[in-house]
């Protein structure tokens, strides 16, 4: 990055709304000159009373397969500007509050893939409006 482009920081689940987010940050990034951070969070299935034997199963390549797919399907096989995509292991919440440190922007999408926990545990989008250290643009669903 040099001096004078921000930094743009995208939370994406490969949900609809997550992909609207995308689409919404990569338009202001093309405007702005701005760089564009697009980041994904996995984390392991919570477990009640016994261990799973997950040694088969790669979680962080499920997730790098959903964004890079997300980022193929709303930006194209060649993208015009520059993506930095990253892969982290946590839940979203913090995942993006922590890449979210260096922005000057980040953009969530409403009620992702994550809409049935979230009802339970407290909205994504929310946490990071209440929370981040940079504004929040929340992306919500469209509506026909």
């Amino acid at each position: 990055m040099t001096g004078d482009q921000r930094l743009i920081v995208v939370g994406v689940d490969g949900s609809e709304v997550s992909k609207e987010a995308l689409r919404w940050a990569a338009r202001h990034a093309e405007i702005t000159g701005d760089v564009l951070r697009v980041v994904t969070a996995w984390r392991l299935p919570p477990t009640y009373g016994y261990l799973p034997d997950y040694s088969d199963v790669d979680f962080a390549a499920g997730a790098r397969e959903t964004l890079d797919s997300a980022i193929n399907a709303v930006l194209g096989p060649t993208p015009q500007l520059s993506v930095d995509a990253r892969v982290e292991e946590g839940h979203p919440a913090p995942v993006l509050l922590a890449a979210a440190r260096e922005a000057d922007l980040l953009v969530v999408g409403s009620r992702g893939h994550g809409a049935f926990a979230e009802m339970l545990l407290g909205s994504t989008a929310q946490h990071c409006v209440h929370h981040a250290p940079c504004p929040v643009l929340v992306v919500r669903p469209q509506t026909t």
